[in-house]
């Protein structure tokens, strides 16, 4: 496995980079928050980004998609996160794309996936139902009911939940309360009766949601892969998921780190430039090497999930716990070295150490991930 970018995807990385620079800076988030905007994202900034083929990435070129690959999207990603942009695309185009892909059967790909690439439907998944990441403790139930199913259950941090025009929800059908046996996935119209959404603001401005589920029926055909058998799509889903956030992290570390490195040059105190200073020097030199290692952990994950898939759950854990670790580093920093005018809103850094507290919690905090890591090593 070569951890080298090839031509065309630097490109893509170059020429993303310049358009969110433009079309999505900072200030997009401001305004989205200042304004109390009800979907939480620009619909036309949306349209561009699926214009420019970011939303069918990793869909197959049979489903309208331009089948680019993995490490591709994760680029993308890691732009995002330099500039905070609001949009469906984790939720959507990482997450819920990848559940269709791997769990699909013929009829919901075509359907769906098409649309998705397009940006005419957008997707979010609804799985977490406590404040912690624990993927398998799942009380939301389904039952049998008339040739389908009946769910009922609350989700919490539901990414993008309110503003997705359908829910992949993840159900008990069997099994005891904390079993990875009897989950199930099943579509539903975030519009059904029974549905019921509740946007939460987070202190980073991410678009998430409280959804309840109650005697919400859905046909048979909702069913994702087989019946009690969700875990085995679910598993390699949030993977993918964790690798594409380990990415945006990435950008959010970068992007702080290169700001606080400028604010270092320009900052005078006792007559010199805050930069000279050692103690500070070698503070940005620790941050330095923690980049460069992560960089490498992050290019190896993302590329194992089309070239190496059995090392994907163990590559997903180390790429996850460190970019945890580096974006808690970096942002801390960054906000240190600013001083206290780095955590006021009157500065760009605030919004970076409030991104990364959210991010780090997304799909399994460090200690989750460090546990899950030793697990897989059989330690």
């Amino acid at each position: 496995m070569a951890l080298v970018l090839n031509e065309e995807q630097r490109l893509l990385r170059d020429t993303a980079r310049d358009f969110l620079a433009t079309s999505a800076p900072v200030n997009a988030l401001r305004k989205l928050r200042d304004e109390h905007d009800a979907t939480g994202y620009c619909p036309e900034l949306w349209r561009q980004m699926t214009d420019l083929g970011w939303a069918n990435i990793i869909v197959p070129e049979v489903y309208d998609g331009l089948d680019f690959g993995f490490v591709g999207l994760s680029l993308i990603m890691e732009e995002t996160g330099r500039t905070l942009t609001a949009s469906p695309l984790f939720a959507s185009s990482v997450v819920g794309t990848s559940a269709i892909l791997m769990g699909g059967n013929t009829q919901q790909k075509e359907n769906l996936l098409p649309r998705v690439a397009a940006g005419d439907l957008t997707l979010a998944l609804a799985l977490e139902e406590s404040h912690h990441h624990r993927p398998s403790t799942i009380a939301t139930r389904a039952e049998h009911q008339k040739g389908g199913y009946v769910i009922n259950g609350e989700k919490t941090f539901v990414l993008d939940g309110h503003s997705a025009d359908k829910l992949i929800v993840v159900a008990r059908t069997s099994g005891e309360y904390k079993s990875t046996e009897g989950i199930s996935l099943f579509l539903v119209d975030s519009s059904a009766d029974g549905v019921k959404c509740h946007r939460t603001i987070m202190a980073d401005s991410r678009n998430a949601a409280n959804i309840e589920f109650e005697q919400v029926s859905v046909d048979a055909d909702s069913l994702i892969g087989d019946e009690n058998s969700g875990w085995d799509i679910l598993e390699p889903v949030l993977d993918r998921g964790r690798i594409a956030i380990a990415a945006e992290m990435m950008g959010c570390a970068l992007e702080a780190f290169e700001r606080t490195m400028d604010y270092l040059k320009e900052r005078v105190q006792f007559d010199v430039h805050i930069g000279s200073f050692q103690a500070l020097q070698h503070r940005a030199a620790h941050m330095q090497a923690e980049i460069e290692l992560c960089r490498s952990v992050l290019l190896q994950a993302a590329f194992s999930v089309n070239e190496a898939p059995e090392q994907l759950p163990i590559l997903a854990s180390l790429a996850k716990a460190k970019l945890n670790e580096l974006v808690k580093l970096v942002t801390n920093e960054a906000v240190q070295m600013h001083g206290g005018i780095g955590i006021t809103d009157e500065l760009d850094i605030g919004l970076f150490l409030k991104r990364a507290r959210v991010t780090m919690q997304i799909f399994g905090d460090t200690g989750f991930h460090k546990d899950r890591y030793a697990t897989l090593c059989n330690y």
